[in-house]
């Protein structure tokens, strides 16, 4: 099946711009209760994934005060790693392995343009109807 069906759009995602500051993007991550956000330029690209753990390493490594944080950019913290991405004409079967890593799969166009993301939870949810729909093709003996 393809991923079309469990995405969220990216209406219905917080993500940061690449020129957001620290502050926003601890502003952000703290109303959505998310711990890792995706992050994208202006032009809509996804950049990669900035995790709480980015900011607090960059923050205490640079002794900031919450007042930085106004002045600083995101694009300027270190990620120690970015979400495997995923085109669009790709199968929930096969992105599988990649949802055990990370907590979401972005999903872009053909064009590289970010426009949603998968979730662990989707993912999951996928598989249990899947394994359902086995059981119930099972012939009773």
């Amino acid at each position: 099946m393809n991923v079309l069906f469990c995405l969220t759009p990216k209406e219905k995602v917080a993500y940061l711009f690449n020129d957001y500051t620290i502050r926003q993007a601890l502003e952000k991550m703290q109303i959505y209760r998310y711990n890792s956000i995706p992050i994208l330029d202006r032009h809509g690209k996804y950049v990669g994934t900035l995790s709480e753990g980015d900011l607090l390493w960059y923050i205490k490594d640079h002794q900031l005060d919450f007042s930085k944080t106004e002045h600083t950019q995101i694009s300027k913290v270190p990620r120690n790693k970015d979400n495997v991405s995923v085109p669009i004409h790709t199968n929930i079967e096969d992105i599988i392995d990649v949802a055990t890593r990370q907590n979401f799969v972005p999903v872009l166009d053909d064009f590289g343009s970010f426009i949603g993301i998968i979730t662990r939870k989707d993912i999951f949810n996928y598989m249990v109807k899947q394994m359902n729909q086995e059981t119930k093709d099972i012939p009773n003996p």
